[in-house]
């Protein structure tokens, strides 16, 4: 009896990684055997539920106060800014300034990655905001020069079939669009260091994990789940923030003639 039943739980392990094996064949792969993430996609700010006719719901995501790390003293204050009443403090995207890095991840845009084997490129719609970023080894360093910028400084690696993305140099900027749909501007500092970590699901489906440490803030780093779906049909159309832009820094204006 036991010899039995020993024999059927090998056997029902071999064939969950039959199933699994052949779950991780069926995804898209390039000439170099990785995953191949070539496409436009709809990254975490869309709903993700499938149609016929190859449609997504926009649907803007904000960060999860459920995990958040516990709080550095002081670190609250500093994520959860109260309005000023300045709009160009409280929402620098009013004014057209960029979103920035862990906002522009979540923003409800298309977004076209294009993969070779040393180089991840991801192409925003919205406002045009483009990655660059060189796929090395796992101990890869960052440029020990790196100036802070909105999407700051980005290598990748593979992890197997996961697809890892390490970011620094962010500059203080907005977390997300916790301002927009909550009133209460929500700020990573500049010494946030963001992990993505992306590996497919099915054919056209991406487990997309985001990894915050911001030391001046969180007293240990903490992550947040998404997802993106590819779209065959879709294409990236232009975004251009301050064309026709009637409520530059939420003040609105009657429309000027269209040239």
């Amino acid at each position: 009896m036991l010899k039995s039943r020993f024999s059927t739980l090998v056997a029902l392990l071999a064939a969950a990684g039959f199933v699994q094996s052949a779950s991780a064949q069926s995804i898209p792969r390039t000439a170099d055997g990785k995953p191949n993430f070539n496409g436009v996609w709809a990254g975490p700010g869309f709903t993700h539920k499938v149609t016929t006719n190859d449609t997504d719901t926009p649907s803007v995501s904000v960060y999860s106060a459920k995990n958040f790390s516990p709080f550095k003293p002081a670190g609250e204050a500093f994520l959860k800014r109260k309005p000023s009443g300045d709009t160009y403090k409280d929402d620098p995207t009013a004014f057209c300034l960029p979103n920035g890095l862990t906002r522009q991840i979540l923003s409800p845009y298309a977004q076209q990655w294009i993969q070779t084997p040393d180089r991840m490129i991801v192409l925003y719609e919205y406002m045009h905001f483009f990655r660059v970023i060189p796929i090395g080894a796992s101990n890869r360093a960052h440029d020990k020069n790196v100036e802070s910028t909105w999407m700051g400084d980005s290598i990748g690696w593979w992890d197997g079939d996961t697809f890892v993305i390490d970011t620094i140099g962010l500059k203080e900027w907005m977390l997300d669009a916790s301002f927009d749909l909550a009133g209460e501007g929500h700020w990573h500092s500049d010494a946030a260091h963001v992990v993505e970590r992306l590996k497919f699901i099915d054919p056209t489906l991406v487990s997309y994990n985001v990894t915050i440490d911001d030391p001046k803030i969180f007293a240990a780093p903490w992550s947040q789940d998404f997802q993106m779906r590819l779209h065959p049909t879709w294409k990236l159309f232009e975004n251009v923030c301050e064309e026709n832009n009637r409520c530059i820094g939420g003040k609105c204006a009657q429309s000027e003639v269209q040239r």
